[in-house]
């Protein structure tokens, strides 16, 4: 495997997880960056740029990310807050009134982004046109009646995510998400990053294609059976956990146009490997030239565990803080201090305050895994011991 890029003295170790991921555990093309105390010291890509083509992966090739777009879109309404825009101890019906349909009066800005919100589901599910229309969503969460009482436990909204963040910024800003993150985050820290591809970025064909891939013969633990009630929840048409990610029904094309160009905060930013570690050491600290987005009192915020316990829609036990995923067994990162989002099918990028990282992994080889894809718990492996 031709391997591209840029590793600092002592990360070796990183570079080699991600030679093996390609020749061991079935990556097609990927890339993975990582920046040390806002300074970057790994950048590497290589595969091809499409699963299913043969073109190779350049510098500038981006992917969808799937859920690591969940954290991205995290930032905004913190920024919101940050800025004394936004009250996370406010209820979401104070901002969008609708939304206190069928009981959902008391819930609080805060509880919404730790998946505490109740609806993670929907009576129907969206075609993929009415999820990328930027109403139909947020009407469907608006009037739906919650699952569980709001802030009483939390299971994780896979698509429904999309529709409360977004309303909720568009209600705050009269502007969409997608939006305040170009032109507030990703521009002014040039991140190569879009939830809602432009014209512009699709036309230059830098965008490479995504597909579903069965795991190679020597990627024994890729083929690990999930715990059978795990495995029971995904295959029950009925159960809380298949209707969440049926949210969108039929699941769309994720390599349409239509879709790259929608805004769903919760599952279609399409971005680089290194946009997304430049953008996590800029949340908990100041990256090469000068730039940051938390204050260290939102970067505590962040990573504060809001939500623990069992997930009533993943079925493990799972910890959230104010938009992100945290380190624990369901989704492990590189310390307790961790916090960050997966990609269903691969992708990862997180911080962590203790160490000063920021870390991205994008993948167009979407395997099985959730929240813990062996590929890039190797290169997390590999990273720590490093450090």
């Amino acid at each position: 495997m031709d391997i591209q890029g840029v590793v600092a003295e002592g990360f070796e170790p990183v570079r080699d997880a991600f030679v093996r991921n390609f020749e061991v555990l079935g990556d097609r093309g990927a890339a993975v960056a990582v920046y040390r105390d806002g300074r970057k010291v790994v950048d590497l890509w290589g595969g091809t740029r499409d699963a299913d083509g043969t073109e190779p992966w350049t510098e500038d090739t981006a992917q969808i990310v799937r859920s690591a777009t969940k954290g991205v879109a995290a930032a905004v309404p913190l920024l919101l807050h940050q800025r004394g825009l936004l009250d996370l101890d406010a209820p979401v019906g104070a901002y969008w009134p609708e939304f206190k349909a069928g009981g959902k009066e008391k819930i609080l800005v805060r509880d919404l982004l730790a998946h505490r919100a109740g609806v993670p589901a929907l009576d129907r599910g969206l075609t993929a046109a009415e999820a990328a229309d930027g109403v139909s969503g947020p009407r469907a969460v608006a009037a739906q009646q919650p699952f569980w009482e709001p802030g009483t436990e939390h299971g994780y909204h896979a698509q429904t995510y999309s529709w409360l963040l977004s309303e909720l910024v568009l209600r705050v800003t009269g502007r969409t998400l997608g939006s305040v993150l170009a032109e507030e985050i990703a521009e002014p820290l040039g991140l190569d990053f879009w939830i809602g591809l432009p014209d512009t970025e699709a036309d230059a064909g830098r965008v490479g294609r995504v597909a579903p891939v069965e795991p190679p013969e020597s990627a024994g633990m890729l083929r690990t059976r999930p715990r059978r009630n795990v495995s029971e929840a995904y295959a029950d048409p009925a159960s809380l956990t298949r209707r969440a990610f049926a949210a969108i029904d039929p699941l769309p094309d994720e390599n349409a146009p239509a879709y790259r160009a929608a805004e769903l905060p919760a599952s279609n930013g399409i971005g680089t490997a290194r946009a997304l570690a430049r953008f996590y050491g800029a949340t908990i600290g100041v990256v090469e030239d000068g730039a940051r987005i938390f204050t260290p009192a939102t970067t505590e915020l962040a990573a504060r565990e809001h939500s623990a316990g069992p997930d009533r829609v993943l079925v493990v036990n799972t910890r959230f803080g104010a938009g992100y995923m945290l380190h624990g067994p369901a989704s492990p990162l590189l310390s307790p201090a961790s916090f960050g989002h997966p990609g269903r099918g691969g992708s990862l990028a997180f911080a962590d305050p203790d160490t000063g990282i920021g870390f991205g992994y994008v993948t167009n080889a979407l395997a099985k895994s959730v929240t813990a894809d062996p590929r890039a718990q190797a290169l997390v492996r590999a990273l720590k011991s490093a450090l």
